[in-house]
């Protein structure tokens, strides 16, 4: 499917009727690719939708494509971008980097002081995230919230992060600069 077919634009309410769909891929996501990417509370994503925190893609007779979304974390000064997904019959096609280029958008107007940073084991995140200006740091660059770590207690490389006292994984921290 070309991508002049798919809009990529901020979620709203009529989106969360994709809520299960968005968990579901994310965990799949996870499994197949054998990485460690938290798991999501529907309860959460609503939350994101509702508050104008999440960016989604679909086709325009509305089939899902993708959805990512963004986290304030220390009172606004850093902001992370969460949970970028694509459905798998959509990937490699660009989208990723649409939805991206829209959530750091939408980071940087919402919060224009933040440090916006992202946490992936995906080498195509990694690369996309190069692409608009990211570049990787220590954890210690990047916010140091416990409601930040606490996210990654559902993931299966925890175990990794809690023998590093926190100050590495298998994920990388990279932090936008453009």
């Amino acid at each position: 499917m070309s991508g002049d077919t798919i809009i990529v634009r901020l979620a709203n309410a009529h989106d969360q009727g994709f809520v299960q769909h968005i968990i579901t891929e994310i965990e799949t996501a996870s499994k197949i690719k054998g990485t460690g990417i938290c798991k999501r509370d529907p309860a959460l994503i609503i939350r994101k939708i509702a508050e104008g925190d999440a960016v989604i893609a679909l086709t325009r007779t509305g089939t899902w494509v993708g959805f990512c979304y963004i986290q304030a974390h220390d009172n606004g000064r850093f902001v992370s971008s969460c949970a970028l997904v694509v459905s798998p019959c959509f990937r490699g096609s660009g989208i990723a980097t649409r939805i991206k280029e829209q959530i750091l958008a939408l980071a940087k107007n919402k919060y224009p002081t933040a440090k916006i940073f992202g946490l992936t084991t995906s080498p195509v995140v990694m690369q996309i995230n190069s692409e608009l200006g990211y570049e990787e740091v220590s954890y210690d660059a990047i916010t140091q919230a416990s409601s930040f770590w606490q996210s990654c207690r559902s993931c299966e490389n925890y175990d990794i992060l809690l023998r590093n006292d926190g100050k590495n994984c298998l994920c990388k921290a990279m932090v936008c600069k453009g």
